[in-house]
């Protein structure tokens, strides 16, 4: 046993897995179905959620998936990526007890979920954005149900992510030299994404409306 607990599969997935599940509990009532959790390296996404995903091969289970993107597991902090894991969990409760609109839209019903658990959407990354849309961050409620929920899981239960990508010099200040090159911009109408110089000024011709910068 001892063995098995420092394989770093087995600590990474397991470590996941429980995440889910003390979340199901304190956040959901516990009334999310199992799914299967993966890491996938899908460019410029935290995560996704993906519904009704696999199956297995007699085709008696169906199963959700919810990916999470190990690049930004070294960058980001350990409540950010339990934030994001918690943001796909409230598209899996909505593919299951909710009225999901067309792929990749987050609608009322979602916006209205993601505030329960103690997460306000935002399109833009900081609060006050719009909260519907097709590109959609989120933003902690301080001291909201899922800021208390994960001080208990982290501060108090010890839970981390125990492994994160490790960076060469060379590729480190690559990143960094991409990310001061480039910054997010945001219609807050419609939610369309474009990347400029920081400082920029854009507009989205369809909404008439300056874009915002969004926090990566």
């Amino acid at each position: 046993m001892a063995e098995l607990l420092t394989d770093p599969t087995t600590r990474t997935y397991s470590g996941l897995t429980d995440a889910y599940a003390f979340f199901n509990a304190r956040l959901f009532t516990g009334r999310l179905p199992a799914c299967l959790i993966t890491m996938q390296r899908k460019s410029k996404t935290y995560g996704y959620f993906a519904g009704r995903r696999f199956t297995t091969r007699d085709g008696v289970e169906i199963t959700d998936e919810i990916a999470l993107n190990p690049s930004y597991f070294a960058e980001r902090s350990t409540e950010a990526t339990l934030a994001t894991l918690v943001h796909e969990m409230v598209h899996l409760e909505q593919q299951h007890f909710g009225t999901p609109s067309r792929p990749g839209y987050h609608n009322r019903e979602w916006a209205r979920m993601m505030r329960a658990v103690g997460l306000i959407p935002t399109a833009t990354g900081e609060p006050g954005g719009k909260q519907t849309g097709q590109q959609m961050d989120h933003c902690i409620e301080p001291g909201g149900r899922f800021a208390r929920a994960c001080t208990e899981l982290v501060a108090e239960l010890g839970f981390s992510v125990p492994y994160v990508e490790l960076w060469d010099e060379a590729e480190r200040e690559a990143r960094e030299r991409k990310a001061a090159s480039k910054t997010r911009y945001t219609c807050p109408g419609c939610g369309m994404n474009a990347w400029a110089k920081p400082g920029a000024r854009l507009a989205c011709d369809a909404c008439h409306r300056s874009m915002e910068i969004q926090r990566q």
